[in-house]
C-alpha cells in the first residue's frame, strides 16, 4: 500500500493506493460509519459491506438529484447518524457526488471518505471535493466544494466493471493527458485499453499517475480561479449534451474535447486534432455525434464557466498543453453551425 497525503487550503486528503476494503475498518469504524452505494456495487459486494449500516441509491446519473439527496438524508436520520458520523461513498463518480454532498449538509456536516469502483470514480470523480447533483439536463447545477477525509483505492472493485464503463474513464485518462502530461499521451498511444486491464501494474501506475496530476492541479488552485479550469477541457460541450442524448460521461467528453480541438486550431493554431481523434478512436470512445446545436447552446449558456456574454473555453496550444480562452457566444455558435 502507498499513502500520499494532498493539503488542500480547506483541509487535507490522504490517499491510500493498492488497499484494501480491509483497511476501511481502520479509517471509517463500523460503530458509527455508513456506506452509501449504488444498487450494482450492492448486489456484487453484499458480503464485504456487512459489517456497516448501508444506504443504497439507485445506480447512473438519473439518481444525482434532490429526490435521491432527501431520500439519503432521511436514511441518515432514521439510522440515527450523529454528528460524529462518517458517510463512505463507495461507488463511482455519481455516488461519490451523492456521498459528498449528503455529508457536507448533513447537520451541518459529517466526515466523508470515498472509496471509488471506477476508473473515472478513482481518477477524476472522487477527488477535488466537487460534488455536485443535476437539475434536469443540466449538470451539477447544484453542488458544493468540501474535500473528503480519506480515498481508499482497491483496484479489485474494477473487477466487476463492465467493458463499457471502463471506455467512459480512459475519456478523462486521455483529458489529463491532453492538457498537462505529454508522456502520458504517448504512453497511451503505446498500450491499449485491453493492456491497462490485463496488467495491474500498468494499471495501478497509470491511476496513480492521474490521481496526483488532478491532486495537484486542485491543491495549487482549488476554487478554480487558475489551472483547475485546464481539467473542464471537453466538457463545456459534452455536459451541455450528455443528459439530452444519455450519453455516458466519457462519450460526451470525448465529443466534447474533438470539437474543442477544432475550436483550438481555428483560434490559437494547435495542429494535433488527428492525433487526438486516433488516440480516443482507439480506446472506443466517439470523436463524432449529431446533436442539436442550438439546444447544445442552450444548455453552454447556462455553464458555470459563463461570466457576461462569453464562456472560458479550455483549448489546446499542443498535446500537454492547454489554455483558458473567452469566446463569445456568437464565436461558440459559428464553431457549432461549422
Amino acid at each position: 500500500m502507498i499513502q500520499e497525503t494532498i493539503a488542500y487550503t480547506s483541509a487535507s486528503t490522504a490517499l491510500y493506493f493498492d488497499a484494501s476494503l480491509e483497511k476501511l475498518k481502520e479509517l471509517a469504524p463500523t460503530a458509527n460509519s455508513f456506506i452509501l452505494t449504488d444498487e450494482n456495487l450492492m448486489m456484487h459486494y453484499q458480503q464485504a459491506f456487512k459489517p456497516w449500516q448501508v444506504i443504497t441509491v439507485p445506480a447512473g446519473e438519473s439518481a444525482k438529484t434532490l429526490d435521491t439527496l432527501d431520500d439519503v438524508i432521511r436514511q441518515l436520520i432514521a439510522l440515527d447518524a450523529g454528528r460524529d458520523a462518517t458517510l463512505i461513498g463507495i461507488g463511482g463518480g455519481v455516488v461519490t457526488d451523492i456521498a459528498g454532498f449528503a455529508a457536507g449538509i448533513y447537520k451541518r456536516g459529517i466526515r466523508c471518505g470515498f472509496v471509488p469502483s471506477s476508473v473515472l470514480g478513482m481518477i477524476d470523480a472522487a477527488i477535488g471535493g466537487k460534488n455536485g447533483l443535476d437539475i434536469g439536463e443540466y449538470k451539477n447545477m447544484m453542488g458544493l466544494v468540501r474535500q473528503p477525509e480519506f480515498i481508499l483505492y482497491d483496484y479489485a472493485l474494477l473487477d466487476t466493471l463492465p467493458e463499457e464503463e471502463w471506455i467512459c474513464g480512459f475519456a478523462e485518462v486521455i483529458k489529463h493527458a491532453a492538457i498537462k502530461d505529454k508522456e502520458m499521451f504517448a504512453l497511451l498511444e503505446q498500450h491499449t485499453l485491453a493492456d491497462f486491464r490485463n496488467d495491474k501494474a500498468l494499471l495501478a501506475d497509470l491511476i496513480y499517475k492521474n490521481v496526483l496530476l488532478k491532486a495537484t492541479v486542485v491543491r495549487e488552485d482549488e476554487w478554480e480561479n487558475g489551472d483547475r479550469k485546464l481539467l473542464n477541457f471537453g466538457h463545456t460541450l459534452g455536459h451541455a449534451i450528455e443528459n439530452s442524448y444519455e450519453l455516458s460521461h466519457g462519450q460526451a467528453i470525448s465529443i466534447g474535447m474533438v470539437f474543442a480541438a477544432r475550436v483550438s486550431e481555428s483560434c490559437i493554431g494547435f495542429k494535433e486534432t488527428g492525433r487526438l481523434i486516433a488516440l480516443l478512436e482507439k480506446y472506443e470512445l466517439p470523436v463524432q455525434f449529431p446533436f442539436d446545436s442550438r439546444q447544445a447552446l442552450h444548455y453552454m449558456m447556462a455553464d458555470k464557466k459563463k461570466i457576461g456574454e462569453k464562456i472560458g473555453y479550455v483549448l489546446l496550444e499542443t498535446i500537454g498543453s492547454a489554455v483558458v480562452h473567452p469566446l463569445s457566444i456568437d464565436e461558440i455558435r459559428t464553431y457549432l453551425n461549422s
